[in-house]
């Protein structure tokens, strides 16, 4: 039986960076990943293939907006096989980066997949057994399908399927109101697709503020998404010309028809093949592996990171788990874990929505004091000029001092506004700090400063 330090089970974005780290600490590492392909969810089927049709459908939305700019463009419209080609293009050029990197010989690389015989031990789908005095857990999430009235027994895409099209289709009707469901929906609407998107919660984006979300979903309503949130899904029926979704909404009975199904509604652990009864690894109800704030298991030697514990299924923060995991198990000194006052999290409909750090919402029901200030991009002068007008940007201050605490960004290029705010968090920085810095005009990044002149001016008062 082959033995190793350190073995990690998925070579995703928490299990490649735990085994870089392992082995450049000394430990043999061994990867075992059983995947079709290399790479992990987000390189193949999430974040990267997903962002770049979305820029490709902004790019097009663009070209269709030309004569709000006074621009004369006569026709634009999508071309799937070749947006879909430049993907493929794309996403392989990632792929092969991260497939050579875990065939670089610091670690073995094993094909295989992995179930657990006790808590040191995994048995290979090829037969073969190993053995590992440390084990990280990280085979990441997979699409969920809830107890919904016929969608078990329905023909549907997922996220996948959505990634991978090729052609234009007619109408899709959209399950759910999450990152992943308003990302591709407005992906679809934008390059032809009649678009009907069905949301159980009373708003899209539920995990995000309300005044935030309906920033969102204004914009959906407004470029043709038809959108029905609030709703109880009564039946799902499919014949030749597609599906039927009936549900409840306003108290009204209503059905809608398209020639395809796209469940969004949500993703889940991907554990149940793993056999974690045998490793005393406990797991919530979903699947959900229970995790210490050093990434150990219930089997103190056993860790995991990434969407198979949470609780945010973000990759940067599925790296910096998988680092500690490793430098943890090494027996590596002054660590800390992860720092849940940083959080930070993006959103890329268009409008997009960012937050970082402790929110309105949170500090309210911990009972909190903070001041909050917020100024509209309808109001400032780059995002006038650029016919981007929905959303605003909020900040969130201590009142003593000013630092800063949280932001929360919906609007034009929130993704990358947000990160004006990254290090000086992490600094402890006050709304001050942030004022004594330049901030260039006309940029869509001084609009920052507006809402840190009211929280001076809050925090000036005796």
């Amino acid at each position: 039986m082959k033995s190793c330090d350190f073995l990690v089970i998925g070579g995703g974005s928490a299990g490649f960076n735990a085994a870089r780290t392992a082995a450049e600490l000394g430990q043999r590492v061994a990867v075992v990943d059983g995947a079709r392909d290399l790479g992990g969810l987000c390189i193949l089927r999430g974040c990267m293939p997903s962002k770049t049709l979305l820029y490709m459908a902004e790019v097009l939305h663009l070209a269709q907006k030309a004569k709000t700019f006074g621009l004369k463009i006569p026709m634009a419209r999508a071309d799937l096989t070749a947006i879909h080609a430049r993907k493929k293009k794309i996403i392989a050029d990632f792929a092969r980066h991260r497939v050579h990197a875990l065939e670089s010989g610091r670690f073995d690389l094993i094909r295989a997949r992995a179930r657990f015989v006790d808590p040191h031990t995994v048995e290979l789908s090829d037969g073969r057994r190993l053995r590992a005095r440390h084990i990280l857990i990280g085979t990441g999430s997979k699409v969920s399908v809830p107890p919904v009235p016929g969608l078990a027994a329905a023909k549907f895409w997922t996220s996948d399927d959505v990634l991978d099209l090729d052609f234009i289709p007619r109408s899709v009707i959209v399950l759910g109101g999450g990152i992943v469901a308003c990302e591709l929906a407005q992906f679809l609407n934008r390059i032809g697709t009649r678009v009907t998107l069905v949301q159980r919660s009373r708003n899209i984006l539920r995990d995000h503020s309300e005044d935030a979300s309906s920033v969102v979903q204004r914009a959906f309503v407004d470029e043709g998404i038809e959108l029905f949130a609030g709703t109880q899904i009564q039946s799902i029926a499919q014949d030749r010309r597609g599906t039927i979704v009936t549900f409840l909404h306003d108290g009204k009975k209503i059905a809608r028809r398209a020639a395809h199904l796209f469940n969004a509604l949500g993703r889940e652990p991907n554990t149940a093949g793993l056999n974690l009864a045998a490793a005393g690894v406990r797991t919530r109800p979903n699947g959900q592996i229970v995790i210490n704030r050093w990434q150990q298991t219930s089997a103190p030697h056993i860790y995991a990171a990434g969407d198979c514990s949470g609780p945010a299924e973000i990759v940067h923060v599925a790296i910096e788990q998988g680092v500690l995991a490793a430098r943890h198990a090494a027996g590596a000194r002054k660590l800390a874990p992860v720092d849940w006052s940083l959080l930070l999290n993006v959103v890329f409909t268009d409008p997009q929505l960012a937050t970082i750090g402790v929110l309105e919402r949170d500090l309210a029901a911990r009972g909190a004091k903070y001041l909050v200030a917020t100024y509209p991009f309808n109001d400032h002068g780059k995002s006038i000029l650029m016919d981007a007008n929905y959303g605003y940007v909020k900040v969130i201050a201590e009142p003593r001092r000013g630092r800063i605490l949280g932001a929360e960004i919906v609007g034009k290029d929130a993704g990358e506004l947000i990160h004006a705010f990254s290090g000086p968090l992490a600094m402890r920085a006050t709304v001050f700090d942030l004022l004594r810095a330049p901030w260039y005009h006309p940029t869509l990044a001084e609009i920052v400063t507006y809402p840190l002149e009211e929280l001076a001016d809050l925090v000036r008062k005796p």
